[in-house]
């Protein structure tokens, strides 16, 4: 039973980088996301969350959100592979063919842009769970880690 009176569900993913054209034009190409909205002036309650926020755009594929942003001051560190953080974020998709696309996609998106990346690691083959699920793993140009799963008749 549920005690909460709501059903929680996911808006947007916020991914603070240092170079937000780079970011946004790497989810635009990479996933066909497209740019929603742009902002460059923001709240008192926004920068007192987020002080030296510059700018911040909306990219929208699907359902879903990613919001890409900078602020001045940037360690321009990537994330602390051992540190508190989202380890990774899972998106589905509806076929196994669409892990194929990515994984082909995200070699072709990487070579085709001078794009800075935080951490030189490729993508993960394709696997699958004794489930069915099936995954594949890549890092966003910040070291951010996206899962991209399939999940199979059987999987659940």
């Amino acid at each position: 039973m549920n005690a909460l009176a709501i059903t929680p569900r996911i808006h947007h993913v916020a991914i603070q980088t240092d170079d937000v054209e780079s970011t946004t034009r790497w989810y635009e190409e990479f996933l066909e996301a497209t740019v929603e909205w742009s902002l460059s002036t923001f709240s008192p309650l926004t920068h007192s969350r987020l002080p030296g926020i510059e700018k911040l755009v909306e990219l929208k594929v699907g359902d879903l959100r990613l919001h890409v942003f900078d602020r001045a001051g940037h360690t321009q560190d990537g994330p602390d592979q051992l540190g508190y953080q989202f380890q990774h974020i899972g998106i589905t998709v509806d076929r196994h063919e669409g892990l194929v696309e990515l994984r082909k996609r995200w070699w072709q998106v990487r070579e085709r842009h001078g794009i800075q990346w935080r951490r030189d690691e490729p993508p993960s083959d394709i696997v699958t769970d004794d489930d069915g699920m099936q995954s594949l793993y890549v890092l966003d140009p910040n070291g951010l880690e996206l899962e991209f799963i399939y999940f199979s008749g059987a999987a659940t």
